[in-house]
Parts: C-alpha cells; sequence; structure tokens
C-alpha cells in the first residue's frame, strides 16, 4: 500500500489531530522531515503553518491539501475500515458540530494560552522553530523565534484573542475542561465507546492546551487530570478495537454529551453565526455577545466556510432525521446554529 505523505509539526494541534486518526485507522503514512530536499518538488499550500497532505486530484494531478475536517471525511471514503465517522447520520451530524466547535471554538484557547502569557509565550517561541530547523545555530533561532513569535500573536487578531475577549476564552475553557472530566467518566469518548472525528479534534486541542502550553496545562491538571490522561491514549489507538455497537445512540445521549453541546452553544454558536453576518456584510470586525459579555475580532473567511459545511449536512438528512437533530440541539441550546437567519 502507497503510505500517504504528510508535512507537519508536533505543535499543530491539527497535525496531532489528523496523526492520531491515521494511526487509529491503521492508514499507512509518513510524516516528511521539514525542508527535506524531496518536498521541493511539490506544489505549496496556501496555508503554511497547516498540517498538508500530498494526494492527488481527479485529474491525477498532486495537490497540497491541508483542511483537517473534508480531509477526515476523504478519508472515510477512501479507506473502508475502522471508520471514524459514526454510521447514524444523526450522531454523525452531532459529531461534525463537536469537531467544529474543537476545530474552531477550543483553538482560540489554545492560541490565547500560548501567546497571551509570558511563560507560554517562550515556551512556544523557543520549541516550535526548533521543530523547523533543529539544527541551525543559537542566533538562527534566536531571529526565526523573535520573527514568529510577532507573526503568532498578529493573528491573535483573527483567532479572537484579545483584552476584550480574554476572560470570555478563559472561563470556556475552564468550563470545558470540568465538563469534558466529567463526560469521560461515564465513556471515553464522545462518541461512545469508540473514537469519532470530535475525539480527534479535541485530540488535537489538548494535545497542546494540556500537555505543551503550561499556563493551560497546569488548569488541565486541576480541572480536568483524566482529561490529560485521555490525551496520552487518544495518541495511539491502533490498539482499539472498534465495533459498530460502540457508537452512542441518539435515543440515549448521555447528560455529560449534552452539557458538552451546551457549552458550544453558549460560546462557539454565537461567535459563528455573527462571523457569518460579518462576512455578509463585508465587514472587517466581528461584533456580539458571548455568556453576556461583549466579543470582537477580525472576520475569519474559513469559519465561514465551516458554518455552511454543518448547514448543507443538516440540509442533506432525511426529514426524520432532522427532525432527531433538532430534539437534541433544541435540548442543548444550539439550534440557531442551523435555523437562524443570517
Amino acid at each position: 500500500m502507497t503510505r500517504l505523505l504528510l508535512k507537519g509539526v508536533p505543535g499543530s494541534p491539527y497535525t496531532r489531530k489528523m496523526l492520531a486518526v491515521l494511526r487509529y485507522r491503521h492508514i499507512a503514512y509518513q510524516v516528511a522531515v521539514p525542508n527535506a530536499p524531496h518536498l521541493a518538488h511539490l506544489p505549496t499550500p496556501k496555508v503554511e503553518l497547516q498540517p498538508t497532505f500530498y494526494l492527488p486530484n481527479a485529474a491525477g494531478d498532486i495537490e497540497a491539501v491541508t483542511d483537517s475536517t473534508p480531509l477526515i471525511r476523504r478519508f472515510e471514503m477512501d479507506f473502508a475500515e475502522r471508520a471514524a465517522r459514526p454510521h447514524d447520520p444523526v450522531i454523525a451530524f452531532i459529531d461534525s458540530v463537536l469537531e467544529d466547535y474543537a476545530d474552531e471554538w477550543l483553538t482560540k484557547a489554545m492560541f490565547h494560552y500560548r501567546w497571551h502569557f509570558d511563560a507560554d509565550i517562550r515556551k512556544a517561541g523557543n520549541l516550535l522553530p526548533r521543530w523547523r530547523r533543529l539544527t541551525a545555530s543559537d542566533e538562527e533561532i534566536a531571529g526565526l523565534s523573535a520573527a514568529f513569535t510577532r507573526r503568532q500573536i498578529d493573528r491573535l487578531r483573527f483567532v479572537g484573542s484579545n483584552p476584550i475577549t480574554a476572560d470570555v476564552i478563559e472561563a470556556s475553557y475552564r468550563r470545558f475542561l470540568s465538563a469534558f472530566e466529567a463526560h469521560l467518566k461515564t465513556q471515553p469518548f464522545l462518541m461512545g465507546h469508540r473514537p469519532g472525528a470530535s475525539d480527534f479534534a479535541v485530540y488535537g486541542q489538548l494535545s497542546q492546551l494540556a500537555h505543551f502550553d503550561p499556563t493551560s496545562a497546569a488548569l488541565a491538571l486541576e480541572f480536568a487530570p483524566r482529561a490529560c490522561a485521555w490525551v496520552g491514549l487518544v495518541d495511539d489507538l491502533s490498539g482499539h478495537e472498534p465495533q459498530d455497537a460502540h457508537w452512542v445512540s441518539r435515543d440515549a445521549l448521555p447528560p455529560t454529551l449534552m452539557q458538552l453541546l451546551a457549552e458550544a452553544g453558549r460560546t462557539y454558536v454565537p461567535v459563528m453565526l455573527a462571523n457569518a453576518r460579518a462576512l455578509k456584510a463585508s465587514s472587517r470586525q466581528v461584533q456580539t455577545r458571548v455568556d453576556g459579555l461583549p466579543w470582537v475580532q477580525g472576520t475569519f473567511p474559513y469559519q465561514g466556510k465551516c458554518l455552511r459545511w454543518l448547514r448543507e449536512e443538516f440540509a442533506a438528512l432525511s426529514a426524520s432525521d432532522q427532525a432527531s437533530v433538532n430534539r437534541i440541539l433544541e435540548s442543548s441550546g444550539t439550534t440557531a446554529l442551523v435555523h437562524e437567519a443570517l
């Protein structure tokens, strides 16, 4: 079997997300060494800092592909065994919502803690450039670190971390940790007794928040030691043996999963909707309220695309499946995600 070629770094939650998917699904892969000469002839991705797969398009030409969510769905079609997407379309949609919550909301906490606090900035600025240039001199690393740190701090305006939103992000992270810790007392994964795409998305963010960045890792150990242990387990689930009966049932969603959906409705949903409205109005700024507090950030076109994907997935469901999803969304306060007019 031809191995998939992936270029990424350990400090990227999306690289870690995709590596965990590949290990779990027994998909053969190789990770390209940064700056390896044989990569020179390969196409350049639109976003350099994202993990990149080099895959054939419909014409057979190799493309640089970076979006983790479409990649997981592509691999579901290309590889039959050990699916990472629930077979029940209702549960698959809930899995999509929680995956996007992790990718697009928890990542705000990841960026905030990494580039807001001095100890975290020092660690990330010192280590992340070395993953790309391990043998560079200390002088070279110092220059790379300064430039990389400035670039990442400048990107906070798109992620949404700023003095206005800091308290919202930090309170949401602590609530998530407590809710996820409670959930892991009832079942080992979000999607039941086998992992879904949402599990790998949460794992990707927590691989940084709970295992790398010192301020957020200390909070994780305080509020969610079980979740800290979970990250280490999900890193390699190649030995986990999934069964169809292991998926959570649409008729028996645990209260702890509903609490996590409610947290998404409290934070992620209003920001996604406000961002979509700002994009529609050609505004460069998102303004809304989250949990009763003001939220201001730059508009983020990619998150507009994410919301569209979710709404398209919902629209493709049968009428009976939509009704089931609606009952779950109403119970968790997330109905606006697919029904509120933009």
